[in-house]
C-alpha cells in the first residue's frame, strides 16, 4: 500500500515446512530505497494492509485468526509506540472459521477484506462493526475499486479462479498513485 509520499506498506505471511512456522511480519519501505524498517513481527499470518483516507492508520489483516488491527501513525512512514504485546488495536476478530485476506479501502474509511471460507467480502467500520457481502465462491482472496467513480469492484476468487467485477454501494478510496 503506498502513502502519498511513495514509500509503501507491507506484509509478510511467514512460512511453514508443515512443523515450523516462521512468523510474519508487518514493513514499511522507503520511496528512496535507504531503508525498510520491520514495525510489527511474529505475527502469525498478516496478509493485506491498507491506509485510511487520512493516512494516520494502517489496517491489517491477520489471516489465518480472522483478526483486523488497526495502527497508528504519527506521520509518514512511522508508527507510533506501541502500548501494549498487542500489534495494534483489534478493529474486530470474526467469529468462527474464517481468514482475512487482501483489503481495500472505501472512500468513507470502512475496510472491505477478501474473506476465505465463508466466501465474500467483510466490510468493517473502524469501530469494529461489520457486514458481510457473499460472493459465489468460498475463497474470496482480493479486492480492488476502480473506474471514473470509483465504484467498479473487482474481486478474485481462488477456487474456481473467477474474477468478478460489481458496481459497489459506496466509491473506494482513490489511491495516492492511481491512473
Amino acid at each position: 500500500m503506498f502513502d502519498a509520499r511513495g514509500g509503501f506498506w507491507f506484509t509478510c505471511l511467514g512460512q511453514t515446512d508443515g512443523e515450523v512456522r516462521r512468523m510474519g511480519a508487518l514493513y514499511y519501505a522507503s520511496a528512496d530505497r535507504s531503508r525498510v524498517d520491520r514495525w510489527r513481527s511474529d505475527l502469525f499470518s498478516p496478509n493485506g494492509v491498507g491506509l485510511s483516507p487520512d493516512g494516520r492508520t494502517v489496517y491489517m489483516a491477520d489471516c489465518m485468526v480472522g483478526r483486523l488491527y488497526a495502527l497508528d501513525l504519527t506521520r509518514p512512514g512511522q508508527m507510533a509506540l506501541q502500548s501494549s504485546v498487542a500489534p495494534g488495536h483489534v478493529v474486530c476478530t470474526l467469529p468462527g472459521f474464517q481468514w482475512l485476506d487482501s483489503l481495500a479501502l472505501e472512500a468513507s474509511g470502512k475496510i472491505c477484506v477478501a474473506t476465505l471460507w465463508n466466501g465474500g467480502i467483510s466490510v468493517f467500520e473502524p469501530d469494529g462493526a461489520y457486514k458481510h457481502i457473499p460472493f459465489p465462491d468460498p475463497l474470496a482472496t482480493n479486492i480492488c475499486f476502480g473506474g471514473a467513480d470509483m465504484r467498479d469492484v473487482w474481486v478474485t476468487c481462488s477456487s474456481t479462479g473467477k474474477l468478478y467485477k460489481c458496481h459497489w454501494p459506496r466509491p473506494g478510496l482513490k489511491l495516492p498513485f492511481n491512473a
